[in-house]
């Protein structure tokens, strides 16, 4: 949202703006004193500007002339800068220069009004396009993060319009304050600390939504009411009358279609008009209420079933559910596949041509070498040097930053048009049984592509014990699409069967964990509730910034914890315990799985690599039953360095480190029985 600036009382001097009309608050006060002597917050009009030429100059360039108003906002300790404002407008200036601005003290009645930020909440129903009026007023400049105290994570971003600030927030969708999970108890902490509730509104949906409207009016905070998707009400046939709304709910109520960015600039002025609601009604009887209110205000005109209702009707069918399930996801693995190989392909020559031998010269000129071994590394192979600029920036942004930005970009897609809904409906079924429901099924399938997206991507399940359970199965269900193209490329070298069982394997033991984890975790499943919401064209604008608000959150939290994963690699080398535990590995490999010593370095290199570990099982001449057994463990032992980080972010370290422990224990146990098995029967 653009600054919109209205001045009133004010006349042009020299080419600055000065506020006229203002007297000094007694004929004691008008005695001149320095801007120092100002308490804080007090107002001034400048009659003096001392110092000589070159203060004078400075202070002229910030509009600091005789006849300007200023606030003395506040002053530092031991003499330190002076904090003013004008206009608006902060900045500060030194003690020493502050001391040579005489001033006349304002009274407080005639001062500037100054006017306090305003913390504005977004609250609404999910998917009833807050973040897409969340864009539309703060533009660029958003910021995510965890609000203190609460488990909510939220976009803020502030901006100004007719000299008021406000901080807008926005939330998580909720259904009412019931506060029925983590989330909404968050949220509606966040409401409690506004100042002002902005309530997002589906006009599409009126009588489901006022649910909450009504809750939100009887905590006594200023509100006002957004109707938005005003234009997609009309094309159904569906007609509002505000006006009887807004006397009804006795708040400002604005239509919007933020989607076509028509009445948002409306909404931001009606903000100092929120008011809070003298309504009353019975909390028992609410919906008889709602439903009185909605037949007093809504009419309805019949049309025809559109293009999009057909669709989202067929993409539920028990068969058409199925169908297009299969069809979305088939789609989304192979255009994140291609458009990620295609990045990376890309950033790899970038990478090879340009930052590698540059990074290197430059590396060349440090004389210790130890430093220059934890920056590059000891080798020009990016996956052996562990090097932070070298292994860190390569695994950050070669390997995993194209299939993060690709899986965004569709997810983005999906998410906006409104499919995911119809997609966890048709999966629930299948995933109830693991004890986890329809939502779980996104991250998993994400997981054939790419583990750490798939990782990040639980977080759109509300319940910790889902995010745990899901998390297994991602990382024990399948390998990642890298790791695929390996066991198959090389496996078919043994038969289509030796693939197929490796495949069977992996998929008996992700169900069995997921059973196992179930059984060990204590709570229930959580009861599936899915608002479906109508298809939607997805605007590109939004989920262009919305990509970009993730792109961020990946340079923030992801890269960093990668590149601390490569550091502590590249010291655990440096002191040589990975060669230790290579030459200590050796026997137990041979004994207890039944491979080759050589195959010990590679699974350390797996920690980095996955893909690579499973291709440098080609010089062994491993027998079929090897092949099984060395492809199975290196599939499941760990996950990789970047997905081990991603982990610890989401689910935190201890929670990951026995999650990661019993996978290894599980992993070593069916592999060894594996050997055994093959041992007598191959």
């Amino acid at each position: 949202m653009n600054k919109h600036k209205k001045r009133t009382g004010q006349k042009k001097i020299s080419g600055f703006q000065v506020i006229t009309g203002l007297e000094p608050s007694s004929p004691k006060a008008a005695a001149r004193v320095d801007l120092t002597r100002l308490e804080n917050n007090q107002a001034g009009r400048v009659v003096e500007v001392q110092g000589g030429q070159p203060a004078v100059a400075n202070l002229g360039n910030l509009g600091i002339v005789p006849g300007t108003v200023l606030v003395k906002k506040s002053a530092s300790l031991m003499r330190g800068p002076i904090v003013l404002e004008r206009e608006g407008s902060q900045f500060a200036v030194g003690f020493a220069m502050a001391q040579g601005i005489i001033v006349e003290p304002l009274a407080g009645k005639d001062a500037p009004e100054i006017h306090p930020m305003k913390r504005v909440v977004l609250v609404g129903n999910p998917n009833v396009g807050k973040t897409l009026v969340f864009a539309r007023v703060t533009g660029t400049g958003v910021v995510t993060g965890n609000y203190a105290g609460t488990t909510v994570e939220v976009v803020t971003s502030e901006f100004e319009y007719e000299d008021r600030q406000y901080e807008l927030i926005d939330t998580p969708g909720i259904y009412s304050l019931d506060q029925s999970s983590p989330v909404d108890a968050g949220v509606v902490r966040l409401v409690g600390e506004s100042d002002i509730i902005l309530n997002i509104v589906d006009a599409t949906n009126l009588e489901r939504n006022l649910n909450l409207t009504l809750q939100l009016l009887q905590l006594g905070k200023p509100m006002l009411v957004v109707l938005n998707y005003w234009d997609e009400a009309a094309h159904n046939g569906i007609t509002i009358d505000v006006p009887a709304l807004e006397r009804i709910l006795d708040v400002p109520v604005v239509p919007v279609s933020a989607q076509r960015n028509e009445g948002i600039l409306t909404m931001v002025e009606a903000l100092p008009r929120a008011r809070n609601s003298r309504l009353e009604y019975d909390a028992a009887d609410r919906w008889k209420q709602i439903g009185q209110i909605v037949e007093q205000i809504q009419t309805l005109h019949y049309r025809q079933h559109t293009l999009w209702e057909r669709l989202g009707d067929f993409t539920i069918h028990p068969i058409g559910g199925v169908v297009t399930a299969l069809a979305a996801l088939l789609a989304t693995l192979v255009i994140v596949r291609f458009m990620g190989e295609g990045l990376i392909g890309i950033l790899e020559q970038l990478y090879t041509n340009l930052y590698a031998p540059f990074i290197m010269n430059l590396a060349a000129n440090i004389p210790s070498e130890f430093v220059r071994g934890l920056l590059v590394g000891y080798s020009i192979d990016p996956m052996e040097s562990f090097g932070i600029l070298t292994s860190g920036l390569y695994i950050a942004l070669v390997l995993v930053f194209p299939y993060f930005v690709s899986f965004y970009l569709v997810f983005g897609f999906l998410e906006d048009l409104g499919y995911l809904p119809r997609l966890a409906v048709v999966l629930d079924n299948i995933f109830h049984r693991l004890g986890l429901h329809g939502y779980s099924s996104i991250p998993v399938m994400l997981g054939l592509g790419c583990k750490v997206p798939a990782l990040l991507s639980t977080r759109i399940l509300t319940s910790r014990r889902d995010k745990i359970l899901t998390t297994a199965l991602i990382m024990m269900s399948a390998p990642c699409l890298p790791q695929t193209a390996m066991i198959v490329s090389l496996g078919m070298n043994y038969g289509i069967i030796t693939v197929l069982i490796i495949f069977m394997i992996l998929l008996l033991l992700a169900f069995a964990m997921s059973f196992l984890i179930n059984r060990m975790l204590p709570g229930k499943p959580a009861d599936f509730f899915a608002e479906l919401p109508s298809y939607r064209v997805p605007s590109f604008n939004l989920m262009a910034r919305k990509l970009w608000v993730r792109i961020a959150e990946y340079f923030s939290e992801v890269l960093p914890m990668i590149t601390v994963g490569v550091l502590i690699m590249a010291l655990l080398d440096y002191l040589g315990v990975i060669e230790f535990l290579t030459v200590a590995l050796q026997g137990p490999v041979e004994l207890v799985l039944g491979l080759p010593p050589a195959i010990a370095p590679i699974m350390l290199l797996g920690f980095l690599r996955k893909d690579v570990s499973i291709a440098l099982l080609a010089p062994l001449a491993l027998t079929a039953p090897q092949f099984i057994i060395a492809s199975v463990f290196l599939v499941l032992y760990t996950p990789c360095v970047s997905s081990f980080f991603t982990m610890i972010k989401e689910l935190k370290a201890g929670t990951t480190l026995k999650l990661v422990g019993l996978i290894l224990a599980t992993t070593v146990l069916v592999t060894a029985v594996l050997h055994l098995v093959f041992r007598l029967f191959y």
